[in-house]
């Protein structure tokens, strides 16, 4: 009878080990996640200035994006909600700087304009796929945190639950509207 109770003591032990190493190696995984999505606003930032510059010469709307750009590089310790809703206000800066440029169509024909545009089309791409894993690495590691029976390990020495990263990008557009306009009357022949 002792051998059983110190079997199930034994296996009590390693299925705590076992879940405190995957608490450590998720948390890990969403940090590293995390480091992805930090390279990619980055190479947004770095790119949002020649954009503005390209653009300077035919419209005044700049300056706001250019200092939240600034404003986002000096606090890179911003939790991940408040990053994403500075990246969201950021992308709609950029994004109105995108449907200013419509209004020129010498810019629009710009091969740096064109090239500056795709560029930052193929890096918020990119962030697209490192906000996926993260928010992947994010589920998985709050799934075990708060599933039971692991969560008596995450509490016991102090696991948080991660926060989903939410950005809309500049590049993304809203779907116009095809059809009669709300509350208008349809069309009767």
């Amino acid at each position: 009878m002792d051998w059983l109770i110190l079997l199930l003591l034994l296996l009590l032990a390693a299925w705590a080990v076992w879940t405190y190493n995957r608490c450590i190696r998720l948390r890990n995984q969403v940090a590293e996640a995390w480091a992805g999505i930090d390279v990619q606003l980055q190479r947004r930032y770095d790119l949002v200035p020649s954009l503005v510059a390209t653009v300077k010469g035919y419209m005044r709307h700049e300056s706001g994006v250019l200092e939240r750009v600034a404003h986002l590089r000096g606090h890179p310790e911003l939790q991940v909600g408040q990053r994403a809703d500075e990246e969201s206000v950021l992308s709609r800066s950029i994004g109105r700087l995108f449907a200013l440029a419509e209004d020129y169509p010498e810019l629009k024909a710009s091969e740096g304009f064109r090239q500056l545009h795709a560029s930052l089309v193929e890096i918020e791409e990119q962030l697209q796929y490192a906000r996926r894993y993260y928010n992947g690495s994010v589920r998985d590691n709050n799934n075990l945190v708060e599933g039971f029976p692991s969560l008596l390990i995450a509490r016991l020495f102090r696991f948080p639950l991660a926060e989903f990263f939410e950005i809309e990008l500049a590049s993304q557009r809203s779907v116009p509207q095809v059809g009669p306009a709300l509350g208008a009357a349809p069309d009767t022949p």
